[in-house]
Formats: structure tokens, sequence, C-alpha cells
């Protein structure tokens, strides 16, 4: 997992139940995004591809158990199921429609954890590599890092979000609104820094950019031309 940073959606209406569970996700190198209910969980599923999914059963609105039914078929994403210690039908029923694994509340962290590693090992048979190369850049949205005539950039996750999304919908126009929603985050000002940063990052000339360009106040993602775009590298098999 040192090398594999594994993006994980936590789903809980439980604001301290999250905002903890995010925490020490974060501190064991794991990428978190968050989500309050079923109905904003699939709003985000939508948006980004998660390695795994920790979802809590018992939610206002529709509960886990419904979020699987709604999306298990066309969702290959693994998913670990919060459950109160007296939801043992719910574990049962959870499990037969595909969840993964269940973690009774409360639970240890560190088993969490462990849980998380077990499933992510056996699903990930070869890492995953996410690299897009055209021209003189690389983008390496596993390894946060973007290269640029042999320069390197960190990227953090806000700006990894945005990128996997616009660079999976080419030619498509996002506004501020749409990213301010993709990245949990409402004010204008605080979104242009963060485009203005990743076009020092991966354009060539930040001040006329060619990839991240603004077409009548909404954001354009242009795919590279054939000549100038390298095919997206698979890693061999270790």
């Amino acid at each position: 997992m040192d090398k594999f940073k594994a993006h994980i959606l936590l789903v809980d209406d439980d604001e301290g139940i999250r905002s903890l569970v995010k925490k020490y996700l974060n501190e064991n190198n794991f990428l978190v995004t968050t989500a309050d209910s079923a109905e904003n969980a699939s709003e985000k599923i939508g948006i980004i591809k998660f390695d795994l999914i920790i979802l809590d059963i018992m939610m206002p609105g529709k509960n886990g158990l419904e979020f699987i039914k709604d999306h298990k078929k066309k969702l290959d994403t693994p998913i670990i199921l919060l459950t109160a210690k007296g939801e043992a039908s719910e574990r049962v029923e959870g499990l037969e429609i595909g969840a993964d694994d269940y973690l009774p509340k409360p639970f240890e962290p560190k088993e969490l954890i462990l849980r998380i590693k077990n499933i992510l090992n056996k699903t990930i048979k070869t890492e995953q590599v996410r690299i897009i190369e055209f021209a003189n850049i690389k983008i390496d949205l596993n390894k946060l890092l973007i290269l640029k005539n042999d320069n390197e950039f960190k990227i953090n996750n806000t700006e990894k979000i945005i990128l996997e999304k616009m660079i999976n919908n080419p030619g498509k126009t996002f506004s501020r609104e749409d990213i301010g929603q993709l990245i949990e985050l409402d004010k204008e000002r605080s979104i242009d820094v963060i485009i203005t940063r990743l076009r020092k990052k991966i354009e060539i000339d930040p001040k006329n950019p060619k990839f991240l360009q603004t077409i009548r106040g909404c954001l354009l993602y242009t795919s590279p031309s054939p000549r100038d775009k390298r095919q997206s590298r698979m890693p061999s098999s270790a």
C-alpha cells in the first residue's frame, strides 16, 4: 500500500464519526471523500472512481442496504458496512446483496485499517496506476504528481479530484458551482485560486492555457491532439 494511495468514500450521517474516521484514514495514507447520506454518496460515485466504500447501514432517507441494491450491479467497488451490534439480520442481508465485509460499532480504528487493507490486497491484483502523458507533461493521479519538463509538482487530493473528473470528460464545461460541488467548496475565489494553481502545474504557459481553458466563465479541459498524446500506461505485473 506504500505506492498505491487508495481513495475511499466514507458514508455516514454522523458528523462526529465521519470526522474521526477520516482523520484516522488520512493518517494511514488513504485519500478520503465523505458523504452524509446515501443520496450524497450516489452523486459522488457518479463523479469519482473510488477504490473502496465504507458505508453505514442506518441513515435517514435511503439506508446503506438500499444504496447497495441501487448500485452494486454497475458498481465493482468493494464495500465495508458499519453496523450497530444488534443488526445481525441487516449484516447478513448486506453480505448477501454484495457487501464485502462488515464492522460493528463501536469499532477499533486499527481493525478498520486491517479490514481495508485485506480487501484492497485481494481486489487490487496489480497496482492500478492512472497515468496520463502528453507533450512534456505526465500526470500520475495515484502518486499525486505532475512532471512537466523534468520539474516535479505535487498535487493535493482536491486538485486530483478536479483533474480526474475533467480528464474523464474532455470537451465538457464545468461551472464554478459544478467544481464547488465536486470538492465541497462554495467560495468562488477559493475555487479560482485552485484552478490557477493547477494551471501553473499543468500548462506550459499558464497565462495562455491550452488544456485548462476558461470559456464564458466555465472551465473546459481540452484533450491533447493525437500526436501530442501518449497512451496511458498500465504497469506490468510485478
